[in-house]
Parts: C-alpha cells; sequence; structure tokens
C-alpha cells in the first residue's frame, strides 16, 4: 500500500503544553513522505523482556506436541488468541547460574542475573555483564529520546544471601559489568518520564497543579492537527489520545489514593496497592512509549526472587515463594501452576492491548519481539535446565509464529535465544553471553 500526499509530518512532532509537557504523537501515514509504501516504512522493531521469579510447574507450561499448531499447554491457555505471533521455546537452561556455592540464595540470585545476560555472578562483588536490553540500547536505542525503560512491580530484596550483591535480584537490566540499573515501580514517573520536560520534581508539580491534563495543555494544537490530517489518521490520534487520558484518569487517581490520610505504612505517590492495576499501568504506559517511539526496549519485573507477595485474585492465598517449594505434592504444585497461568494471563493482557495498537501497516505487535520467562525451572531443586520461556511478536516480519520450538538434543543456554533476537532486531553480533548457536525462528 502507498501513501501518497503533499503533507509530510515529521516523524519527530512534538505538542507542547504549558509546565513543560511535550506529547509526542504515535506513527501515521501523514509522516511519510510522498508515494511511500507503508508496508516497508514500519517502525523499527521494539524489544520486551518480562522476568517472573520461582520457575513453573513445567509439565503443566510446556506443550504436548511440538511444531505448528501444538497443543496449548494448561498454563498458556490464556495466549490462544494470540497463536499467530506465538512461539514456546523448549530446552533452554542457565548453565552459568549454577554457582559452586550451591546455596538456595545463590540459586535465587543467579535466576535473576543471568536470564539477560548470559553471564556468571562474582560473589563478594557486584559483576555480572551487559545484558541483552542494554545491548540493543546501545546499537539502536540512541535513535530515541529514551534508550529503554526498566520498570518493576515489587522494591529491593530484604535479603540476598551472604557475598552476595542484592544488584543480582533486584536489577534485570546491567548497562555493563558493573552498573546494574535501577527499576522504577511508580507509574506516575514513568507518566512523567515520557510526557513531562523532566528537568525537576518541581517544574512537573506545577504542571500538575496548572492543567487538569496533559492533554488540556495541548488540546489546542491537537485540535489544529487533526483539521490538516486525513481520515484514517484522525482515527488512529484519537485512539491515541484516548488512550493517554485514560493512563493519565488512572495514574492520577492511584496518585490520589496513596496521598490519602488513610493510617497506611508509606508508600511512593503513585503507585497501586492492587498487583492488577499496578502492572496493567505499566504495560499500557509501555505500550505509549512504543507507539510514540519515545522508546524500542523495555524490562520489566512481575516480582523479585523470594518473593512472599500474594495474588488474591489468582485464587491462590499461598504467598509467591513458600508455595514454589511444593515438595511434589500435586496439590501444592496445582496452586503454583494456577498461579504461573495467573500470572502469563497479565501477559495476555499486553499483547492485547499491542494488537489492538495500530503501527505502519500492521500492528505494534506485529512489530515486536517480547520474551516472557524465569531463570529457574522446578522451583522445588531451584534447577537452571530447561527454564520457561515463551516469546510473542511477529518482529516486524522475520518471526513465525503458532509453533512449540524445542532447542534440540541436550539442553542449550538461553543465550542462544537472545542471539537470535538480538539478530532478528538488526543488531548484528555473532556472539553474546555464553552463547554456542542460535534458535530457528
Amino acid at each position: 500500500m502507498y501513501y501518497i500526499t503533499k503533507k509530510h509530518l515529521s516523524r519527530r512532532t512534538l505538542l507542547r503544553g504549558f509546565g513543560g509537557a511535550a506529547l509526542a504523537l504515535p506513527f501515521l501515514d501523514s509522516m511519510l513522505p510522498a508515494a511511500t509504501n507503508v508496508s516497508g516504512a514500519a517502525s523499527r522493531t521494539r524489544l520486551g523482556f518480562y522476568y517472573v521469579p520461582h520457575g513453573a510447574v513445567m509439565d503443566k507450561w510446556t506443550p504436548a506436541t511440538d511444531g505448528t499448531d501444538f497443543a496449548m499447554s494448561p498454563t498458556l491457555r490464556s495466549l490462544e488468541p494470540y497463536r499467530p505471533w506465538l512461539n514456546v521455546i523448549s530446552d533452554m537452561g542457565l548453565p552459568l547460574a549454577y554457582t559452586e556455592d550451591g546455596s538456595a540464595a545463590a540459586h535465587h540470585s543467579s535466576s535473576c542475573a543471568t536470564y539477560l545476560s548470559g553471564a556468571a555472578m562474582h560473589k563478594n562483588e557486584n559483576r555480572l555483564g551487559i545484558t541483552i536490553d542494554q545491548l540493543a540500547a546501545r546499537k539502536i536505542g540512541q535513535e530515541t529520546p529514551l534508550p529503554s525503560l526498566e520498570l518493576g512491580i515489587e522494591g529491593s530484596s530484604a535479603t540476598c544471601g551472604e557475598g552476595w550483591s542484592c544488584a543480582y535480584r533486584d536489577s534485570l537490566a546491567w548497562s555493563d559489568e558493573h552498573s546494574p540499573l535501577p527499576v522504577e515501580r511508580n507509574p506516575q514517573v514513568v507518566f512523567e518520564r515520557l510526557f513531562g520536560d523532566g528537568r525537576d520534581g518541581d517544574a512537573r508539580a506545577a504542571n500538575r497543579q496548572q492543567a487538569a491534563s496533559i492533554l488540556d495543555g495541548v488540546l489546542e494544537q491537537t485540535s489544529s492537527l487533526q483539521r490538516n490530517l486525513p481520515a484514517a489518521d484522525r482515527r488512529r490520534l484519537d485512539q491515541y489520545l484516548t488512550d493517554v487520558r485514560e493512563v493519565e484518569r488512572r495514574v492520577a487517581l492511584a496518585e490520589q489514593q496513596a496521598s490519602s490520610d488513610l493510617d497506611l505504612p508509606p508508600t511512593p505517590v503513585g503507585i497501586p496497592a492492587d498487583f492488577e492495576d499496578h502492572i496493567k499501568m505499566l504495560f499500557d504506559l509501555q505500550v505509549l512509549a512504543w507507539q510514540t517511539e519515545m522508546t524500542r526496549i523495555s524490562t520489566l519485573m512481575v516480582a523479585v526472587e523470594i518473593s512472599n507477595a500474594i495474588y488474591p485474585k489468582s485464587g491462590v492465598r499461598e504467598a509467591f515463594h513458600p508455595l514454589s517449594h511444593h515438595s511434589n505434592i500435586q496439590a501444592n504444585k496445582d496452586k503454583l501452576a494456577q498461579l504461573n497461568a495467573y500470572h502469563v494471563s497479565m501477559f495476555a493482557y499486553l499483547l492485547e492491548k499491542m494488537k489492538s495498537t495500530p503501527d505502519g501497516d500492521g500492528s505494534l505487535l506485529d512489530n515486536s519481539i517480547l520474551m516472557w520467562g524465569s531463570g529457574m525451572g522446578d522451583s522445588n531443586v531451584h534447577n537452571h535446565d530447561p527454564v520457561p520461556i515463551v516469546m510473542a511478536g511477529g518482529g516486524s516480519g522475520s518471526i513465525k509464529g503458532n509453533r512449540h520450538i524445542r532447542s534440540g538434543s541436550g539442553k542449550r543456554p538461553l543465550s542462544n535465544l537472545l542471539l537470535t533476537i538480538l539478530q532478528k532486531a538488526n543488531v548484528n553480533v555473532d556472539k553474546f553471553g555464553d552463547s554456542t548457536g542460535t534458535v530457528d525462528l
């Protein structure tokens, strides 16, 4: 399909309002020069990496059949509507997650540390290796205002084991072997990074006092812009503005609730108490960031290792970490599998949002590569081989879906998949971490 017009809107057009607000725009056909092939002009591939601690009940996670049209497993059932974009990757492990220490604390730390780095931890020092997201940020993240986003749900770990830095389990992203990046939990802060001027807290606070909404602050410019857009772009912009206002409304509500006069423990402003509200808000902000190409790269930690979080909406009342030590009692394993399925259903929420978000000549899901999984397999024995991994997204046409892929005879390092993802995203490297090859995607 070709788009022909005399008008050409800059890809970096911003709607600026008072208080430093700056609203980026989604990808519109009007941003293409005349006679441009829309199908070949899709935004660059977005990369998202998600981490859930404590492994999974692998026989409920792993599909019973291989190849295309595989039999969907019980844990992954909520992902059925996204089968055309889905690849379940089996038989991958983290060989460098096994340490000489051998303690439970070391296994938990290395699960998180090695997941995106393919590197081994070092005792009594803070040293690991660059993670896949940050290598991508070096190569393609410099083309966007924010090279990457590092998001999470829970705060720092209380204890991390003797001699092991808490950074190994508190940070999913490392910019180099000595530099773990902090995780941002607060949707308000993320929102302001995306749509505020980012200069200082006072300026952002003044902006909130002056305007009922960032959208109100740019309303006049928005109306003027819409009058000059073709119908398809007007519809796309209308939907984007609706999404921004809805996220803004939920962020403001969370801020009000966190700032109430109730006698509650101190909570950072803007962090919802409910897990689903929190993660969905972060997902929605991530989608807005990708849609506007404020960034193309993001990580999100669903929980930290040795998390004692309870998820009432899952139907399971036991705390996450104690439940993960199921002692091979079937009733306990069934509850853990139920919790695994609940977490996967949150991923399904993100996929639905991305599937319904236009991007170029397809959807945001078409133009993304997402990896969801854990650095531990059987949590009862703290093993790292195999680990549960599912991928979603079309990689801008470079990845087929609807497959259960086994990595081959023997256990292969997860770094093989990470290397493949980098290459699919046009980050040209021949090796990553402890990789020994690639995966056929």
